[in-house]
C-alpha cells in the first residue's frame, strides 16, 4: 500500500458544501483540513476589531502580515486561534464572513494568505478548500475537485445553518448576499474563482454530504493506487 500523502483541492462556490465535506473528507483520510475560509474571516475578524478600512490594501496587508492565525485540528473539525485566541465561533457571524468577503478579494493580502497555506500544505495530507485552490494555492494538487450545487439549494443550506426559524425576507436576503458574493468571486482581478482545466466537477445539488464525500475519496485511492 501507498504511503503517499495527496495533497486535495477542493473549490467551489459559498453554499456547495465544501467545508463540511473537506471536514468529513480530511477525517476519513486521517488528514488535515487545510480551511481558506477560516483563515481569512480570522483576518477579517481582527481587521473589525482593529477598525481597519477593508478597503485600504496596503493597511490590510501589514495588518496580514503582523497576524498570526492557526488551525488546530480537533474531534468536531478545526479550532481557529486568531493570534493565540481561539475564536472558531466567532467568525462564523455574519459581520465576519461579509468582511471576509471584501478582505479577500485584495491581490496583496491574497499572496501572504497563499504562502501561508502552501508552507502549511508542502508536506501533503492536506485536504483543502476554498476558490482558488485547485487553480494558484496548489496548482499542482493531486487531486483537485470543483463541486458546485443549484443556487436554490444553496441558499437552503446556508438558511438551515441558522438555528433560529427563518422567514420569506431572509430567504430573499441570502439569495442576493451569495448572489453578490458569486458576481465578486468570479470578477475579482485577483484568483477568480474558476475550475482548475483538470479538476474533477461534481455538482452536490442532488448528492448527500456522505455521497460526495465517498466520490472525492474514491478519486484519492484510485490516485494513491497509480503512485
Amino acid at each position: 500500500m501507498s504511503t503517499r500523502r495527496l495533497v486535495i483541492a477542493i473549490d467551489g462556490p459559498a453554499g456547495s458544501g465544501k467545508s463540511t465535506i473537506a471536514a468529513r473528507l480530511a477525517k476519513k483520510l486521517g488528514y488535515i483540513n487545510l480551511e481558506s475560509g477560516a483563515m481569512y474571516r480570522a483576518l477579517a475578524l481582527k481587521a473589525l476589531e482593529t477598525y481597519a478600512d477593508l478597503e485600504d490594501e496596503a493597511a490590510l496587508r501589514k495588518l496580514a502580515k503582523d497576524t498570526q492565525i492557526e488551525l488546530i485540528p480537533r474531534e468536531g473539525g478545526n479550532s481557529v486561534l486568531l493570534d493565540a485566541k481561539d475564536v472558531s465561533q466567532r467568525i462564523r457571524e455574519e459581520d465576519v464572513t461579509a468582511a471576509a468577503s471584501r478582505v479577500s478579494t485584495h491581490p496583496a493580502v491574497r499572496r501572504i494568505m497563499v504562502d501561508r497555506q502552501r508552507a502549511m500544505g508542502q508536506q501533503g495530507g492536506v485536504v483543502m478548500e476554498g476558490r482558488d485552490i485547485g487553480t494558484v494555492v496548489f496548482p499542482n494538487a493531486d487531486v483537485k475537485v470543483f463541486l458546485d450545487a443549484d443556487p436554490n439549494v444553496r441558499v437552503e443550506r446556508r438558511l438551515l445553518q441558522n438555528a433560529a426559524a427563518v422567514t420569506a425576507k431572509d430567504a430573499q436576503q441570502v439569495m442576493a448576499e451569495i448572489a453578490a458574493r458569486d458576481r465578486r468571486d468570479r470578477t475579482r482581478s485577483a484568483s477568480p474563482l474558476v475550475a482548475a482545466p483538470d479538476a474533477v466537477h461534481i455538482d452536490s445539488t442532488h448528492k448527500s454530504i456522505d455521497e460526495v464525500v465517498e466520490a472525492i475519496d474514491s478519486i484519492a485511492q484510485e490516485k494513491l493506487q497509480h503512485a
